[in-house]
C-alpha cells in the first residue's frame, strides 16, 4: 500500500462502496467492480483519503515540485505564494491547502465550470476530483481552467476511469446518479463515462502536456496538464 500523500499515513482500510444499481448501469465486469471499489473505498486511517484523494495528492505534490505530504507542503513560504483554486474539492486535500491565504474554494454547480466566474491567468493551479464527468461540456470546462491559469500553471484532476474502454457519453441512456444512491439530485447526474482516452479531452482543450499519477494501478488515476511556458494557445 503507498504511503498517504497528504498525511505520510501508512495504513488504509477498506470497505466496498459501488451499489447493484450502479454497476448495472455502467456495465461493470467484476474485475471493474473490484478495482473501482478499491479506488473509492480504500482509504488513509489518519486522514481519510481514499486512493482517488491520494492520486490526486500525488499529482498536486508533483506539480508543486516536492516530495512533502500535503499537509507539511502547506505550512512552507513556497506553498504560501500559491493562487489555487479548487473547485468542489476533496476532503483531505481541501483541509489541507484551505488555510493557504490565496486558496479560493468554488463549489459545481454554484460555480459553472463552462464559464468561470474567475479572471484570465488569475491561478497557479486548478484542481477538481470526480467532478469533470457531471459537466455536459467537459472540454469546454477544461478550457475554462486553461484560461484562469497564469503561465506555467496547471489543472489537476481525477474523473473515474475504466481503463479497459473508451469515453462513452449517457446521452439517451437512463440517467446514471453518483454519490448517495438514495440521492437523484440533478448534480450527480453523470453525462460522460470516462475511459482509456480521458487525456485526448485534456489536448482538445488546448494544454499542451498531459501527465498521470497512478496509485495501484488500475485502482486509482490522477491527471495534471499545463501548457508550455510562452506557449499558452490563444
Amino acid at each position: 500500500m503507498p504511503e498517504c500523500s497528504i498525511c505520510g499515513g501508512a495504513r488504509f482500510s477498506f470497505q466496498k462502496v459501488l451499489w447493484p444499481e450502479l454497476i448495472a448501469e455502467w456495465q461493470l465486469s467484476e474485475t471493474e467492480t473490484a478495482y473501482i471499489d478499491e479506488q473509492q473505498g480504500c482509504a488513509c486511517d489518519a486522514c481519510g483519503a481514499n486512493l482517488r484523494v491520494v492520486a490526486l495528492g500525488d499529482a498536486l505534490r508533483q506539480a508543486c515540485g516536492t516530495s512533502l505530504p500535503l499537509q507539511a507542503f502547506a505550512s512552507t513560504s513556497a506553498a504560501a505564494k500559491l493562487r489555487i483554486l479548487d473547485i468542489n474539492g476533496a476532503a483531505a486535500i481541501s483541509q489541507a491547502l484551505a488555510r493557504l491565504p490565496h486558496y479560493v474554494r468554488g463549489d459545481f454547480p454554484a460555480v459553472d465550470m463552462h464559464a468561470l466566474p474567475y479572471r484570465d491567468k488569475s491561478f497557479d493551479m486548478v484542481i477538481h476530483s470526480d467532478t469533470l464527468e457531471h459537466v455536459e461540456r467537459p472540454v469546454r470546462a477544461l478550457e475554462e481552467c486553461r484560461r484562469v491559469l497564469a503561465p506555467g500553471g496547471r489543472v489537476c484532476f481525477t474523473v473515474p476511469i475504466i481503463v479497459g474502454r473508451l469515453t462513452r457519453g449517457r446521452a439517451g441512456l437512463a440517467k446514471s446518479f453518483h454519490g448517495d444512491p438514495s440521492n437523484s439530485s440533478q448534480d450527480f447526474v453523470v453525462h460522460t463515462e470516462f475511459g482509456a482516452d480521458a487525456w485526448c479531452f485534456v489536448m482538445q482543450a488546448g494544454f499542451t502536456h498531459v501527465a498521470i499519477n497512478q496509485v495501484r494501478y488500475p485502482a486509482a488515476h490522477a491527471l495534471s496538464a499545463w501548457c508550455d511556458h510562452g506557449r499558452q494557445p490563444s
